[in-house]
């Protein structure tokens, strides 16, 4: 069962894995090696029922992940205490194309809306979902003073960004709870973010730990063993959000954390 820590200087404890659900409400124009359809009711459910077997407790999503939000609300209902979700703001996608506005009006009404979808009075998490511009979204549409209102009203615990740049990553970092950044063995530029965040005790998130599933990697050795010891090598660290509808994977996912965790 994979272990839990405190997420930066929150109180909020987080599974060192979370399950990212980007492929339960959205196959179209997304990263992957493989097509595949959207899961029924049922595979989700088991896949949920499977995670917190695992010690799994943080859920991944976005508005820009389809159905994702309001799948998990009605599958989770009656299970709100057993989960702590996260979910994101600034990017939608519809019609087979991102947009993105990270003005005042937008976020709050896309956390209102993630409220609703979700089933809850609260979110745990909620990122900023970048455009790359980075910088430009936090000094000049100002989103953390949006968030930190949002915060201060109750409707959320905790805010932060899911970052594409270093530049980016250091000042969320200065202004909000947590990053989400890209971190694996193929791409480390962003190690010093992470190196920050733990100096000031800051949350990390890495997203495509895996690459997307795109790895190329030595076949006498597990590419996933092999990267979450890369990965966990960083204390500055929280969790690793892992996207699959496989429950073999998953498995896998949670014991190659475990080992390299000890």
């Amino acid at each position: 069962m994979i272990g839990k820590i405190l997420l930066g200087s929150t109180d909020i404890l987080v599974s060192r894995i979370g399950l990212g659900t980007v492929k339960f409400g959205r196959n179209e124009k997304v990263n992957y090696p493989e097509k595949f359809l959207l899961p029924d009711d049922k595979t989700i459910l088991e896949l949920l029922a499977l995670a917190k077997n695992l010690g799994i407790n943080l859920l991944d999503t976005a508005p820009a992940y389809g159905s994702s939000e309001e799948r998990l609300g009605s599958l989770l209902k009656g299970q709100r205490q057993d989960w702590i979700l996260s979910t994101k703001v600034g990017e939608e996608f519809e019609n087979g194309h991102s947009y993105f506005d990270f003005s005042p009006t937008a976020v709050q009404a896309s956390v209102q809306r993630s409220l609703k979808r979700l089933g809850t009075d609260y979110l745990d998490i909620v990122l900023v979902h970048s455009s790359g511009e980075d910088k430009k979204i936090i000094e000049q549409d100002q989103v953390f003073e949006t968030l930190k209102e949002i915060k201060k009203a109750g409707l959320i615990r905790a805010y932060g960004m899911s970052t594409k740049t270093v530049e980016g990553g250091l000042l969320a970092i200065d202004q909000s709870d947590l990053v989400m950044v890209t971190h694996n063995l193929q791409y480390d530029a962003e190690r010093s973010v992470i190196q920050y965040a733990s100096q000031k005790q800051k949350g990390v998130f890495i997203k495509k730990a895996l690459a997307s599933g795109h790895f190329s990697a030595d076949t006498s050795t597990d590419p996933v063993s092999d990267a979450m010891k890369f990965i966990f090598n960083e204390p500055g660290v929280s969790s690793v959000i892992i996207g699959t509808l496989n429950p073999e994977h998953l498995s896998h996912n949670v014991f190659c954390a475990e080992q390299a965790l000890l």
